[in-house]
């Protein structure tokens, strides 16, 4: 087992470690090395760089993730949310939930940065079908359209997991957030989490696959994230995902990754050769 995914645990069962153990588990992780030798000033390489470190606890401590934090502060955080470009013209669903969670992972749940795109969730984000948004700017008439008549269902999945966990990371104590979960879940649960109403075939591409960390698809991994973090498994809308999850099973509890996405700022963190850790280990999580 990398020693990333053992500091993961350790984490997630609140066990306290002293610096120094903190220190050794990053330092021998085939992983964080992976991620931390190579740089480039491209914003989508920081984007997806930042999202595969922040699934590592006290990862923010590194030097290398630091200046990832910086550029996507400097760059990509705007008053009014974060954009893929830095201009406000360019601020999605997608990109602004993914740094929001990024960032809340990273001990930032605080910061200026993911008030504002907090607040351009509470503001401009829909939940539900032929509903108007606020929002004036043009980037979210781009990709399909965002939030048209019909808002995008990739947009409203990765704005659902982004406040569950800032939501954990907060102690649960903004009310509006749970309002605004509880509308996101509610419409997925509509869709059997991952079927179109008309056809019952799957929503968009990759939402069947199993892939970590994420990137701007919503997979399969995604929304087992939600329904465990929410306890969704009883509501008979997620017969359908349970399904799914027990045919894409190499054994019992087991799966492999399906599909890795190809950026270099992307970084799988395991293989499609052989059975996750990292899947086992975050689909027990409920």
């Amino acid at each position: 087992m990398d020693t990333a995914l053992l500091l993961r645990q350790y984490y997630d069962e609140c066990k306290e470690l002293t610096d120094v153990e903190i220190q050794d588990l990053l330092m021998g992780s085939k992983i964080v090395e992976r991620l931390t030798k190579d740089y480039d000033e491209n914003a989508f390489f920081n984007i997806f760089r930042l999202i595969c470190l922040s699934e590592i606890p006290y990862i923010e401590r590194l030097n290398y993730t630091n200046k990832i934090i910086n550029f996507v502060s400097d760059k990509l955080s705007t008053p009014l949310g974060f954009s893929y470009t830095g201009s406000v013209h360019y601020i999605v669903p997608c990109y602004n939930a993914m740094l929001m969670e990024a960032y809340a992972r990273l001990g930032l749940s605080e910061s200026q940065e993911v008030k504002n795109a907090l607040n351009w969730i509470k503001k401009y984000q829909i939940f539900e079908r032929n509903q108007k948004t606020a929002w004036a700017y043009d980037g979210i008439c781009k990709h399909g359209g965002c939030m048209h008549a019909t808002p995008c269902y990739i947009g409203i999945g990765k704005t659902v997991r982004a406040l569950i966990t800032y939501a954990k990371m907060t102690q649960y104590k903004d009310e509006e957030v749970e309002c605004f979960i509880d509308l996101g879940i509610e419409y997925m649960l509509k869709h059997s989490m991952f079927q179109r109403l008309s056809n019952g075939k799957p929503i968009s591409p990759h939402i069947t696959d199993i892939m970590f960390p994420q990137a701007y698809m919503l997979s399969l991994t995604d929304l087992v994230y939600i329904v465990n973090q929410r306890n969704l498994w009883q509501d008979k809308r997620c017969n359908a995902l349970r399904e799914l999850l027990k045919q894409k099973e190499v054994e019992p509890c087991q799966w492999k990754i399906d599909y890795i996405y190809s950026h270099k700022g992307y970084k799988s963190f395991e293989t499609r050769r052989n059975s996750s850790q990292w899947i086992a280990y975050l689909f027990s999580q409920k």
